[in-house]
């Protein structure tokens, strides 16, 4: 709590809405009780007063399964160690666990992880809800498997004139799922009365499309079990690149991929890299890269510019990254040679677009 003070005091905020998640959330619940006048409101995601179970407490995490967790975890720590847990909506996808193996090896030590959750197992702050007097909102999802929604309404119940929402999902971890985009719109309208609607944000992206050449007779040459597992590590090598260069995937279409990206260098750079990796599996790739106005829905994304990567990657020849004309103009300096490809007409596209190849 003092380190929350010093940081308001050296910012000039006199009062803060705090967002407590996880472990977070019995700190932000402690500050509220104890400096309301410093605290505007309250919000607490996934979290708890008291963790684990106790004689007069059934509801926490038992004690059996905690402790085969912090094993789990203390075993397997900078791997997929305990996802089951954290998202299990997330736990066998390959991309998901190499950047969870990160998250917890730039994190913490083995030791200083399981010293930190053994600190987290003696916190019991059931006595301090009644003193919270704060607006406080409540959001829990339903399946939560780390932290039960059952820990979530008790602190509803207890705190007083607390809002209390349920929302949809397994998964502990905010991000996953929908990118924590229902937490953020039900905080927004908690703080300032206004939601934001969740079915149309635009916002200008790069999209990459990706297409494996030939697959439907490869399938045939090889077989459906070869074929599996060439596919898989396709898969794997994509994903690989994709965390490289910090592209965002948005879905698989059976044999490609759809990724977003926040910059077109990275794109094609991660366009040609992906390329180059199918060619060491004995497989060909084509590669569209465009850039437009997008339509994010929710995990999804839509939107003209969806269709016209996807007629650009359908131009492209076997081995080839092939780029719209917004891309090459918004790389210019960075170095990255282009092939004029010439006019084209994309099927359901009003008039023509200039397409460049960029190779490697």
């Amino acid at each position: 709590m003092d380190d929350v003070r010093a940081v308001m005091d050296a910012a000039g905020c006199e009062r803060a809405a705090l967002l407590g998640v996880s472990e977070g959330g019995p700190l932000c619940a402690l500050f509220a009780a104890t400096y309301p006048k410093r605290t505007r409101a309250l919000v607490l995601y996934g979290t708890y007063a008291r963790w684990l179970q106790a004689d007069d407490y059934p509801i926490g995490m038992a004690h059996d399964e905690w402790e085969a967790m912090l094993a789990e975890l203390k075993a397997g720590w900078g791997g997929p160690a305990a996802l089951q847990w954290y998202a299990p909506s997330l736990k066998d996808d390959p991309l998901t666990q190499q950047m969870w193996g990160g998250f917890l090896r730039s994190g913490a030590s083995p030791g200083a992880g399981i010293a930190l959750l053994r600190m987290n197992e003696q916190t019991d702050l059931r006595h301090v809800l009644p003193a919270i007097r704060v607006p406080t909102l409540v959001l829990h999802r339903n399946g939560d498997r780390l932290i039960g929604a059952a820990l979530g309404r008790l602190l509803a119940e207890r705190i007083p004139d607390a809002k209390w929402v349920e929302l949809p999902g397994d998964d502990h971890l905010p991000w996953v799922g929908n990118g924590g985009e229902d937490i953020c719109i039900e905080t927004q309208e908690f703080l300032t009365g206004v939601r934001s609607l969740a079915d149309a944000d635009r916002t200008l992206a790069t999209l990459m499309l990706t297409d494996i050449v030939g697959s439907t007779e490869r399938v045939f040459e090889i077989g459906d079990h070869r074929w599996r597992e060439l596919l898989i590590r396709h898969n794997d090598a994509v994903r690989r690149e994709l965390l490289r260069f910090r592209g965002n995937e948005i879905n698989t279409t059976g044999d490609g991929f759809l990724a977003l990206f926040d910059g077109p260098g990275r794109a094609i750079r991660c366009a040609q890299a992906i390329t180059a990796a199918a060619r060491v599996l004995g497989i060909e790739i084509r590669v569209g890269v465009h850039t437009g106005e997008c339509e994010l829905i929710g995990a999804d994304v839509g939107g003209i510019a969806v269709h016209i990567a996807a007629r650009v990657c359908a131009e492209a020849a076997p081995s080839e990254v092939l780029v719209s004309r917004m891309v090459k103009d918004l790389v210019a300096g960075s170095g990255i040679r282009f092939e004029d490809r010439g006019r084209h007409a994309l099927k359901g596209i009003p008039g023509e677009v200039d397409l460049y190849a960029a190779p490697s």
